[in-house]
């Protein structure tokens, strides 16, 4: 099997656990890929495989089978990025805090790569989220697995957001900003803006204002066959527009919009992973005692 493997710096405390993936890969006989950033890293913590190859941003991953993102739900937004069109098959092992997406504990590498290996596991296709502009704002990098944004920036001053959908206009939204979300990322910065859950499958874009300030606007869901466009209006020269974990100032003149991706980011889900039981663990719904019946 070929694997290529991305992450970020972690504690001492977990490089056991890490150095154990890389002894069973290295058992397996797994053509390994490391990402360049990464293994300058690890080469000063673990004892690395001697044929490990490098690659950085931008190399076509050719004929990798899966792809493992070593972090938190941070590094597989990342991990996304690399991946791309290729839509590789990307497994999250979690050495981060919440894990929503990487939802492998870095403590059960062992069972989740027998898993890998024994094909017991299916593929979660998750919608992207692409930004068009007539400017290039982020790098050739416009797509991303949970949500789009336009903050205020450098004022205390609220921005307008005027949004169309399909070329009607929806709304002027005046408010500290505006989140557009995938259902993947109905979990994050869209649910802390009072926006509703949505499960991963569905086809369906959520809109949510931040901090607005009329009490009647409320967080709407539309379809992502749309395309939702923006003009901004503030005090200061720019915006803040926010893709995942990636921003940029951003003039007020330049035009946005954004839709649905043409590709999708594919998840490996193992078969005892269930979108509803991550939900319970991680939002700490199991803590009322009422709900200990069930399972």
């Amino acid at each position: 099997m070929r694997i290529a493997i991305l992450g970020k710096p972690f504690s001492d405390t977990i490089a056991p656990f890490i150095q154990t993936l890389f002894d069973e890969l290295q058992r397996r006989k797994a053509d390994l890929f490391l990402v360049e950033h990464f293994h300058l890293f690890l080469k000063n913590t673990l004892n690395l495989p001697a044929n490990i190859q490098t690659f950085s941003r931008g190399d076509k991953l050719e004929g990798v089978d899966v792809v493992l993102s070593i972090g938190g739900d941070g590094t597989l937004l990342d991990t996304v990025t690399y991946v791309g069109e290729q839509q590789i098959p990307i497994l999250g092992i979690n050495t981060g805090r919440l894990g929503f997406l990487a939802t492998v504990p870095y403590d059960s590498i062992n069972v989740a790569l027998d898993a890998l290996y024994k094909g017991h596991y299916t593929l979660d296709n998750r919608a992207l989220i692409r930004v068009d502009s007539d400017q290039e704002i982020f790098g050739g990098i416009n797509f991303g697995l949970n949500e789009f944004s336009v903050l205020k920036r450098d004022t205390s001053s609220m921005i307008v957001v005027h949004t169309y959908i399909d070329g009607e206009y929806l709304n002027s939204y005046w408010a500290d900003g505006l989140v557009v979300a995938t259902p993947t990322g109905s979990t994050g910065y869209s649910l802390s803006c009072g926006g509703p859950l949505v499960l991963p499958q569905t086809n369906n874009f959520v809109i949510s204002p931040v901090c607005p300030h009329n009490l009647n606007v409320r967080p709407m869901i539309v379809s992502d066959r749309s395309v939702i466009s923006f003009e901004v209006e503030g005090r200061s020269s720019a915006y803040l527009a926010s893709l995942d974990s990636r921003s940029t100032a951003v003039d007020m003149n330049v035009q946005l919009a954004v839709r649905r991706e043409n590709f999708a980011a594919r998840l490996v889900k193992l078969h005892h992973v269930n979108f509803l039981k991550t939900l319970r663990s991680k939002l700490n719904w199991g803590l009322d005692k009422r709900n200990n019946i069930i399972t």
